[in-house]
């Protein structure tokens, strides 16, 4: 049961609470679209919170259906009306964007499992009704955009839902087919919903032997939403490649072209009508709620041809509405840092997830720091930053977000589909605000995955996917704590958000030296002009550490006091006559200095 939609505009009073004064917002209707506006200034200001929708808040009771609370593979509940509810608890956090789960209708189960994460995409012209109507979606755009905040939307154009079956016996039902004794052969189980990838596309078979391509059918089961995919072509079996299920995610063509495991239907987006159709289905809902960027799922399994299509057709359409700084940024399951950077030339994405950094400096060098023997030295940050300029696009997209793709990477620390850092670190706490003071002075945009402020550790997909509102929206905990006040550094601090990168210091070792674990790196310059920090993080989970004698090469002047401003009652460092800086950082912490006649007062 979803909300009645009202007539004309729905005034609604909210209390703003940045402002603490009382004010009316004006929220169009479902029958009213918005009046599309250009919010950002700068995407190198924002800070990024990743929201799985289904586990952040119920506020409405009315789209509970298909829910069952506890099992993590299920809908819980959580809904646009329940974060809208919450903002204040987000905006306490500093965060400045939203970035919310796909909003299109899913085919709901599959295999005794929902799909309350929305990667299940059945109907591009109609909305998730679990997580309300286009009035609901409309309230939480429009409170955002009241509080000063931007909201991204998630879109998914390398495949849709399970909707259909290869017909390999040609008998028109979905069959399951088990083979093997289990003594002299193993006991192999296949379905007709997923078969393994074959280049010539998935066979039929008959008793006589191949019988050429099978035929792809489509499911009617309404009930569940599993039905012929909206609109258009996607109904179509021509809009599909047919191959089967990837078994070899390193064998290009069975990246590029099978169905991801599961059943995930893989699009031939290679084919115009297909472009044209995800092209303007998904902007369809830009302009109906007013979002502020796409985050783009899966882009590595997508031809770049298509993102080069995409891409100016994005930003041509949303300069017709005066949205400027409308970002576009991919998510590629990789740690090839030179394949991530490929769909940040000329023409392509603004940006894309720093993959690579999560696996080779918050996996490799801070989740690890309880283990001398594992972790990686801080050399590897230097050696992975060096790469930028090599692998990500040097020069702005043309009608994009203004800024260079290798200045504009968003750096994350975990997500929905890696384990959160807590699990992997071994519950290593210092280790994480360790990390998140690195993420939020870093150049790029910083990312949060939701319940990381509430030390959510939970493992692999699903555990990863916690329910948050059974917490009660608690603020006072040391890493919420910690978040805050890192977002008000960044806010604060000019050369935190747009100046370029120094690196100083890195160690080759992670024990056995004072230096072990030490990283230090300025921003200055660029288009923070004269501000200036200096960020010098130890990793060591085990010592304190500190530059060799003297001290280490720095960019300030000799003479000049360096305020620590997250210890702001520490004695100033002064930079030696020889220009070099000598400072002891404490075991798992990170100094940021800034010259005294910078600081700004709390």
């Amino acid at each position: 049961m979803s909300r009645t939609p009202s007539v004309g505009l729905a005034t609604r009073c909210t209390f703003v609470v940045a402002a603490l004064t009382a004010g009316c917002i004006d929220i169009p209707a479902e029958s009213t679209r918005p009046r599309l506006k250009t919010y950002v200034d700068d995407w190198r200001n924002e800070i990024i919170y990743q929201v799985l929708v289904d586990r952040f808040a119920n506020g409405d009771v009315n789209n509970d259906f298909h829910v069952q609370e506890g099992p993590p593979a299920r809908y819980q509940g959580g809904d646009w009306k329940g974060l809208e509810d919450h903002l204040d608890y987000i905006r306490e956090l500093g965060v400045t964007t939203l970035w919310i789960s796909p909003v299109v209708r899913n085919v709901e189960t599959d295999a005794d499992v929902d799909a309350y994460h929305g990667y299940w995409a059945q109907d591009l012209t109609a909305l998730n009704p679990h997580f309300g109507d286009l009035a609901a979606l409309r309230s939480l755009t429009s409170h955002v955009h009241a509080l000063g905040m931007k909201i991204v939307e998630d879109v998914v154009v390398n495949h849709l839902g399970q909707v259909f079956f290869y017909d390999m016996n040609m008998n028109g039902k979905p069959d399951v087919y088990v083979s093997g004794t289990g003594s002299s052969s193993p006991v192999m189980r296949s379905t007709e919903f997923d078969p393994d990838f074959d280049l010539r596309g998935v066979q039929a078979q008959t008793p006589l032997g191949i019988a050429g391509r099978a035929p792809i059918v489509f499911v009617r089961e309404p009930e569940i939403s599993r039905e012929p995919p909206k609109p258009g072509i996607l109904g179509e079996s021509r809009a599909y490649h047919g191959l089967g299920r990837i078994t070899n995610f390193d064998d290009e063509m069975q990246s590029r072209f099978g169905d991801f495991p599961g059943g995930l239907k893989d699009l031939a987006t290679e084919v115009p009508e297909v472009r044209e159709t995800l092209t303007d289905a998904y902007l369809h809902w830009v302009e109906e709620a007013d979002f502020d960027g796409l985050r783009l799922d899966t882009i590595k399994h997508v031809e770049h041809e298509f993102w080069q299509a995409f891409s100016p057709a994005v930003r041509e359409r949303m300069r017709k509405h005066n949205k400027t700084n409308f970002i576009l940024f991919g998510e590629a399951l990789d740690g090839r840092d030179d394949l991530l950077g490929s769909y940040t030339q000329s023409g392509e994405l603004d940006s894309v997830f720093y993959f690579s950094q999560h696996f080779r400096v918050f996996h490799d060098v801070f989740a690890t720091a309880g283990s001398a023997a594992q972790q990686k030295p801080t050399s590897a940050i230097a050696a992975l930053w060096s790469e930028k300029s090599d692998h990500y696009g040097k020069l702005p997209q043309q009608d994009g977000i203004g800024i260079a793709p290798a200045k504009a990477l968003v750096n994350f620390i975990d997500n929905h589909d890696r384990p959160r850092f807590l699990y992997d670190s071994n519950h290593d706490l210092p280790a994480l605000r360790n990390a998140l003071t690195f993420l939020f002075t870093e150049e790029g945009i910083p990312c949060v995955y939701y319940g990381t402020e509430l030390d959510f550790y939970g493992g692999n997909d699903p555990a990863n996917r916690e329910v948050l509102w059974k917490t009660g929206f608690p603020t006072q905990g040391e890493t919420f704590r910690h978040i805050a006040a890192l977002s008000r550094l960044r806010k604060n601090y000019e050369a935190l958000r747009l100046g370029d990168t120094i690196v100083r210091f890195a160690s080759n070792v992670t024990s056995g030296a004072p230096d072990a674990g030490l990283f230090a790196f300025e921003r200055t310059g660029g288009d923070a002009g004269d501000a200036y920090a200096l960020v010098v993080v130890n990793t060591s989970g085990t010592q304190e550490s500190s530059p060799p004698s003297p001290g280490m090469p720095v960019g300030a002047l000799p003479g000049t006091p360096l305020l620590d401003v997250l210890e702001p009652d520490h004695a100033p460092f002064i930079v030696n006559a020889d220009g070099t800086l000598a400072v002891v950082v404490p075991v798992q912490s990170t100094r940021i200095l800034v010259p005294s006649d910078q600081v700004i007062a709390n």
